[in-house]
């Protein structure tokens, strides 16, 4: 598949979510590394945002909650390339009402290889990592220009590119039934 190359910037711009259960461990884990996040374009999603502005004193922009549309606010900015990482503390143990949003969350953090961590521990590895300080080309696979040509269709409304099977729909469309 064919690659493109997306520049991340030196000031990485990065989203913080928890789920409920965890928005304390976000909240330790933001205290504690307040330094390294203040140099970072912070975002977060609803209930979060505004705790670790209000408890951790860090400038975080707000998207709306996550079940009010906030995951998929996110996924908006990703696709925009205007996220380069995400921390997501998620409560693996609990039935979530918004669990397609954040299904859907993650595969295009996926589709646009955005750093994603979902623990204390990786999220402690991804901020270390030296980088998170410099500029970064990240490959992303080209979904564009690969759906473009799949959209190529011919006159009988069958998409050439992904058949690629055309003597054999000819001979199938030129079939005659006979009566068994």
């Amino acid at each position: 598949m064919q690659k493109i190359t997306i520049k991340m910037p030196k000031k990485k711009r990065i989203v913080l979510i928890a789920h409920d259960a965890l928005k304390k461990d976000m909240v330790e884990w933001a205290e504690f590394n307040k330094d390294i996040l203040s140099s970072y374009e912070l975002y977060g999603t609803g209930t979060t945002c505004k705790i670790l502005k209000e408890t951790v004193g860090l400038d975080v922009k707000c998207f709306k909650s996550g079940p009010l549309g906030g995951d998929q606010q996110i996924g908006a900015k990703i696709a925009e390339n205007e996220i380069d990482a995400i921390v997501f503390f998620s409560d693996p143990l609990d039935v979530h009402p918004h669990s397609s949003d954040v299904s859907a969350l993650l595969r295009i953090a996926v589709v646009y290889n955005i750093p994603i961590a979902c623990n204390r521990a990786s999220a402690d590895f991804m901020i270390a990592s030296p980088l998170m300080h410099q500029e970064y080309e990240r490959l992303v696979t080209d979904y564009d220009n690969i759906y473009q040509k799949e959209r190529t269709v011919d006159k009988f409304g069958i998409n050439e590119e992904k058949t690629n099977r055309g003597d054999q729909l000819k001979d199938d469309t030129n079939c005659e039934c006979s009566d068994v």
